[in-house]
């Protein structure tokens, strides 16, 4: 018998700007018709028109608070789980809440939590440690990407693979509930901390000395190695993640994967005899949308039922830095 934490995933919302077919991007930048598909195994993906982070957070928010039938005021805390950001200064997490309906009016606490593209899945997990149905009886999780702005046109790799979106869940302390968070845990290998950048607006490569450059201020990644280090490290961390556990991760009811790559959501796969249908993904219609991978996984099975209440749940992914880290839930 698995011992578990109360705590329930009481809603979901997500946010999704405009559709781009990878035709009409291979278009635009001259490359090859269905380069996209066959190399990233992306046939589309959404971009943003007018969209920033801090509106996308917080319509997926009121979508997951009109699911679920609450208020602002019944939320006791607000976390942005996000690598991307409006601004340096304020927090992301401020900027979200004051663009909510009641968020001028409602003065619940906002906060960041970035570990790239496992935030949701750090975020996660903090919040499960608050969560005591006294203090923290309900905790907001929101997940706001935009990559399409920080792409390279000339690197067809990262231009073709990802995307922008949100997704937000509420997680609810319910001593009541058969739902569980059972256990969580991630780590950082610092060999590949310099294998996925976005060098330039920082303190060390600061604009005012370093102006506009796409190779500087362009995300970057080495794909290959982070690749290598992947499949080096991840058989090690699930062992490892499940040593104590009276469950496999081939048994659990669905695995969630970060929408890494092709190559990078086919490790599992390739290394463990999963059942079929029991690794889900989306990155053929979403892309790699940083930290709202995982989320956006998680929601969309839930809504197609593919995920239902009582199932076990294995989320695990990758992050810059290098990190890995997982959760297991009983949804």
């Amino acid at each position: 018998m698995m011992l578990g934490k109360p705590i329930k995933i009481v809603g979901f919302g997500k946010y999704l700007p405009q559709e781009v077919l990878s035709a009409d991007l291979e278009q635009k930048y001259g490359l090859p018709l269905g380069w996209s598909e066959k190399y990233s195994g992306v046939q589309s993906r959404h971009h943003i028109t007018f969209e920033t982070i801090g509106y996308m957070g917080a319509q997926a928010i009121e979508r997951a608070l009109e699911k679920c039938q609450m208020k602002l005021e019944n939320i006791d805390l607000l976390i942005s789980a996000s690598a991307g950001f409006d601004y340096p200064l304020p927090s992301q997490s401020s900027i979200i809440k004051s663009e909510l309906k009641d968020g001028m009016s409602v003065n619940i606490p906002a906060l960041d939590v970035d570990s790239s593209c496992l935030s949701f899945v750090s975020a996660f997990e903090i919040a499960s440690s608050l969560l005591d149905g006294k203090k923290y009886k309900n905790i907001i999780i929101v997940s706001s990407e935009i990559a399409s702005t920080g792409l390279n046109p000339s690197n067809w790799e990262t231009l073709t693979l990802f995307g922008d979106g949100a997704v937000a869940a509420i997680l609810q302390f319910d001593s009541d509930s058969d739902s569980a968070y059972i256990k969580g845990n991630m780590k950082t290998y610092s060999e590949g901390v310099y294998d996925s950048t976005f060098k330039g607006g920082g303190m060390k490569l600061f604009f005012k000395d370093n102006p506009y450059d796409p190779e500087l201020h362009s995300f970057a990644m080495n794909g290959r190695k982070l690749l290598r280090l992947a499949k080096n490290k991840l058989p090690e961390f699930i062992d490892n993640f499940f040593e104590d556990l009276p469950i496999s991760m081939e048994e659990t009811d669905a695995i969630i994967p970060h929408q890494a790559s092709k190559l990078g959501v086919s490790i599992l796969s390739s290394l463990y005899h999963v059942k079929e249908n029991q690794v889900l993904g989306n990155l053929s219609t979403y892309g790699n949308c940083i930290a709202a991978s995982i989320p956006l996984v998680f929601h969309d099975a839930v809504e197609s039922g593919a995920i239902k209440r009582g199932d076990i749940c294995f989320i695990v992914g990758t992050a810059a830095g290098f990190s890995i880290g997982g959760l297991l839930l009983k949804f």
